[in-house]
């Protein structure tokens, strides 16, 4: 079985091109589990207790079409949600379960504002030991 680690952010579209990627892969549907990883960001004190128990990742639409995509295609897919550091989450979750690659969905940033803001994609790339693929929006 190859695993995939498909780290999406609350963008539909490039959950979905994300998506196709993975079903795209040969036998898909035979050989290929799918991780749909949301990562929560922000001060998770601020939300009271009684309503952190809707914080889901199952909850986010990029997830959920991304999840359904990937059924419909007959891929094997499990949903999950962290908090915290995107870029440290989404290294950890690929070495927790042992992904064979990840699947990022990149956005377009000038070099400016890839410095300024920096670029979970970038650091993904320059820190992971295993392969990562990086797919563009559909147009």
């Amino acid at each position: 079985m190859y695993r995939v680690l498909v780290p999406v952010d609350d963008n539909v579209e490039r959950a979905l091109s994300q998506a196709r990627y993975v079903a795209s892969l040969p036998e898909a549907a035979e050989n290929v589990e799918a991780i749909v990883l949301f990562v929560f960001t922000g001060d998770n004190g601020d939300l009271p207790e009684d309503v952190q128990q809707f914080k889901s990742a199952s909850r986010i639409q990029s997830v959920r079409r991304a999840q359904e995509f990937l059924e419909d295609a007959g891929v094997t897919v499990q949903v999950r949600d962290d908090s915290g550091d995107t870029t440290d989450d989404i290294l950890a979750d690929a070495e927790e379960y042992d992904v064979d690659a990840i699947v990022l969905g990149g956005r377009k940033r000038s070099p400016a504002g890839k410095a300024i803001f920096g670029s979970v994609t970038q650091s993904v790339i320059l820190n992971s030991d295993r392969p990562v693929v990086v797919t563009g929006e559909d147009a």
